[in-house]
C-alpha cells in the first residue's frame, strides 16, 4: 500500500514535470523569436522534432524517478539538482543526436543551450518542492491511513525515522500494541501504548484503523494466522516488517522468479545485459583514445627515464585475480629497481619510503601514471575502467580471511580505479579496519552501479592524478 502510494506519486510527478518541460519549450521558443533577436531562431525552423526529443528524454528519465520512488518526495535541493542534471542530460542526448543525424544547421544552438540551462533550474526547483506539495494535496484527510503497530517497543523506536518519512504519504500512527509494558517513569514511545498484542481485535473494533504494521515476523504460524485473520475480519490492511536481515545479521534482497519468492544477499545491476553493454561502451570510449593517443608517448617517456635510473623491462606484468576469481596478467609501468621472483616478497605492499622504488617511479606511483597500461587490459576485457581494484592471488587469500564478504568483489570486473580509491582509500593496507572500509565501498559500488556513478568516480580519479591525495605513494 505504502509503496503503491509512493510509486503513484512519482508517476504523477513525472507527468507534471514532463508537461512543464513541454509547455516551457514552446513558451521559451516564442519568447526568443519575439523579444531576443540576438538568438537567431526563425519561425521557418521545424521545432516539433526537438520538442519530441525533449519529451522522450523526460520519459526515459522516469526510470530514475521509479528508482527513487520510495523517498523522492524527501529530496534535498542538492539531490534534486542532481536528478535534474540527469534529466537534462538525457534530453540533450536525444536532441543533439537528432540534430547531428539530420545535419540541421538552421536550429539555433544558443537557443537549445539556454533552454537546457533554464529547464535544469526549473526541474531542480520542482524536484525539490513539488513532490511535498503533491503529497499534501493527494493524501489529505480522506486518504489518511490510521496505523497501529504491533511488536517490541525497541523495534518501534528503531522505526521512528521511517514513520516520519512516510507521514507525507498519509501514514498516521495511532499507537503500539506490545507485550513490553512501558514501566512507570520510563520514556514512553512517541505514540500511545494501546495494550498487549492479544488485544488487537478489541483495538480494531473500537477504533477506525486503516493499517496494521507488524514490527517483526511472527515466531509461530499460529501467531501469524491469528493476526492475519483478525485484520481480514475487520477489513484492515496488514504490513509485516521483514526482520530476517536482523536475525541473520546480513541484509537480504527479495526477488521473484516465476512466481516464487527468494532472498539474495545483494542487488546486482550489472547482471542486466543492457547495463553491461552501457558499461562496456563507457570502457571502450575511454580506453581506445588512451591506448591510441596517450599510451605511446607515455611509454616512450617512461622507457627513457627507466634507462637512466633503473634499467630493465618497461612493464611490470603480474598475475591478479579478476571476475569470478579468474587469474589474468595485469600491466603496469615498472616503478621498482628490479623484478622480484619470490611470490611472498613480491606480495609485500609498497610503503611511503619503499627503497625498492626509484625516484621517477615515485612520480609515476604518486600520480597513478603507472596504472595507464591497464587500459590495454580494459580493451582485452580483463578489466573495466571502474571497479574494485584487483590484488595478486596471495594477498587476495589473506584479505579474504580478514574481511567478511571480501570475495563478493569478484562478482564484477576489477577496475583501474574504484569507488574506494576515489574516496581516498588507496595505498598500503595497514590495518584490518582500512581493508574493511575498502571492501565496504567496493560492495556499495557493486550494488549501486550506474553509469553516472562510473562517471563521478572517473572524474574524481582524474583530479587525483593531477592533485594526488596524501595516501598516494
Amino acid at each position: 500500500m505504502i509503496t503503491t502510494r509512493a510509486r503513484g506519486l512519482a508517476t504523477l510527478h513525472a507527468g507534471v514535470t514532463t508537461l512543464f518541460v513541454g509547455v516551457f519549450f514552446w513558451v521559451y521558443a516564442e519568447f526568443i523569436m519575439r523579444y531576443v533577436p540576438i538568438v537567431r531562431l526563425s519561425r521557418e525552423v521545424n521545432l516539433l522534432p526537438y520538442f519530441l526529443c525533449v519529451v522522450a528524454g523526460m520519459v526515459f528519465s522516469a526510470r530514475d524517478l521509479a528508482r527513487l520512488a520510495e523517498q523522492f518526495y524527501l529530496l534535498e535541493l542538492g539531490d534534486a539538482a542532481r536528478l535534474a542534471m540527469r534529466q537534462v542530460a538525457l534530453m540533450a542526448l536525444f536532441t543533439f543526436s537528432m540534430m547531428f543525424a539530420t545535419q540541421d544547421h538552421r536550429i539555433s544552438r544558443l537557443f537549445l543551450g539556454t533552454f537546457f540551462v533554464w529547464i535544469w533550474l526549473g526541474l531542480a526547483a520542482l524536484n525539490a518542492r513539488f513532490p511535498r506539495f503533491l503529497a499534501r494535496l493527494v493524501f489529505q484527510r480522506g486518504h489518511r491511513l490510521p496505523t497501529v503497530f504491533i511488536g517490541r517497543l525497541a523495534s518501534f523506536r528503531r522505526l521512528n525515522d521511517w514513520i516520519q518519512h512516510k507521514e507525507p504519504l498519509g501514514i498516521a500512527p495511532l499507537g503500539v500494541l506490545s507485550d513490553d509494558v512501558p514501566p512507570s517513569g520510563s520514556t514512553p514511545p512517541s505514540v500511545p501504548w494501546l495494550g498487549r498484542v492479544g488485544e488487537l481485535g478489541r483495538v480494531l473494533g473500537e477504533r477506525q484503523v486503516g493499517q496494521v504494521i507488524l514490527l517483526e515476523l511472527p515466531e509461530t504460524d499460529a501467531e501469524a494466522r491469528s493476526v492475519i485473520e483478525t485484520c481480514q475480519h475487520h477489513g484492515c490492511r496488514l504490513l509485516m516488517l521483514n526482520n530476517l536481515a536482523e536475525r541473520y545479521t546480513h541484509p537480504l534482497v527479495p526477488i521473484i522468479e516465476e512466481g516464487r519468492h527468494y532472498y539474495t544477499l545483494q542487488e546486482e545491476p550489472l547482471e542486466d545485459p543492457l547495463n553491461r553493454l552501457v558499461k562496456r561502451a563507457f570502457d571502450l570510449a575511454l580506453a581506445v583514445p588512451v591506448v591510441l593517443l596517450v599510451l605511446p608517448p607515455l611509454c616512450l617517456w617512461v622507457w627513457l627515464m627507466q634507462r637512466v635510473q633503473a634499467p630493465g623491462p618497461l612493464f611490470h606484468v603480474r598475475e591478479r585475480r579478476g571476475q569470478q576469481g579468474e587469474i589474468f596478467r595485469m600491466l603496469k609501468f615498472r616503478s621498482m629497481y628490479e623484478e622480484v621472483t619470490d611470490a611472498r616478497a613480491e606480495s609485500r605492499q609498497a610503503t611511503a619510503e619503499d627503497e625498492r622504488v626509484f625516484s621517477f617511479g615515485r612520480l609515476l606511483r604518486r600520480h597513478s601514471l603507472d596504472e595507464f597500461p591497464q587500459f590495454w587490459n580494459v580493451l582485452r576485457g580483463d578489466m573495466s575502467v571502474v571497479g574494485p581494484r584487483p590484488y595478486m592471488p596471495l594477498l587476495d587469500e589473506e584479505f579474504r580471511a580478514q574481511a567478511r564478504g571480501y570475495r563478493t568483489r569478484h562478482l564484477v570486473k576489477p577496475g583501474i580505479t574504484g569507488l574506494a580509491q576515489s574516496l581516498g582509500f588507496r595505498g598500503e593496507v595497514l590495518e584490518q579496519e582500512m581493508l574493511r572500509r575498502r571492501v565496504q565501498w567496493d560492495l556499495h559500488y557493486i550494488t549501486h552501479w550506474s553509469v553516472w556513478l562510473d562517471l563521478q568516480i572517473t572524474l574524481r580519479t582524474l583530479w587525483q592524478v593531477i592533485a594526488p591525495p596524501k595516501s598516494a605513494y
